[in-house]
């Protein structure tokens, strides 16, 4: 048999194997994300280290501190992951369409256990700590300008009054739900966020 026929099959196999390895890498990046999170919700960021997520996640510690370094940024990586996955940033075809359903998912995001703990942690993490300081900074960024793009389509589609400061204006579309998240703890119904939804399009819109 010549060497040719005999390693006829090793593309395929290695590309298999290639194949296995980076599907069980997915899994075990969606294991240590979601036990991050579920370790940040249950015992808060004092308790957040490398031997709790692996415990959580089936996996070593070590092999977590690996592949992410720090603990700041497999706790960045979740943040993104999971926003990106449960606050939705719409495209309805109009700003007021936007705005509800935005407000909407916002509101039910920070209303679950995990989004309330994440919300605490943004809020009260210590700016001693300058990697989680600069990760915290970068994951509000990356969120605000995936918000953005509501009020840009809505620039484009000449529903916003002349001259508006765009990042005002999401202020503004965000500042009621903090409100009564962390402030007064009233209800965020939908009647709710219809009203306030208007009266911010009252000053913005065209």
């Amino acid at each position: 048999m010549s060497y040719e026929s005999a390693h006829a099959g090793d593309g395929q196999d290695q590309e298999q194997v290639r194949r296995r390895t980076g599907g069980r890498s997915a899994r075990v990046r969606e294991a240590v994300l979601r036990a991050t999170l579920d370790a940040l919700a249950e015992v808060g960021l004092d308790g957040l280290n490398f031997s709790e997520i692996g415990r959580r996640a089936g996996v070593h510690a070590t092999s977590v501190q690996r592949r992410w370094g720090s603990r700041e940024n497999v706790l960045l990586d979740a943040l993104l992951s999971y926003a990106g996955q449960n606050i939705e940033v719409p495209d309805t075809g109009s700003l007021r369409g936007d705005l509800l359903r935005f407000s909407r998912s916002f509101a039910d995001y920070f209303a679950t256990p995990l989004g309330a703990a994440i919300l605490k942690m943004l809020i009260t993490a210590s700016q001693d700590d300058a990697d989680l300081s600069a990760n915290r900074a970068e994951f509000v960024r990356l969120r605000l300008a995936a918000m953005r793009a509501m009020m840009e389509r809505a620039l484009a589609r000449d529903e916003l009054r002349s001259g508006i400061d765009l990042q005002i204006a999401l202020d503004l579309a965000m500042g009621p739900i903090y409100v009564r998240t962390l402030i007064t703890r009233q209800p965020i119904d939908d009647s709710f966020i219809e009203q306030y939804v208007d009266m911010l399009l009252d000053g913005i819109a065209t």
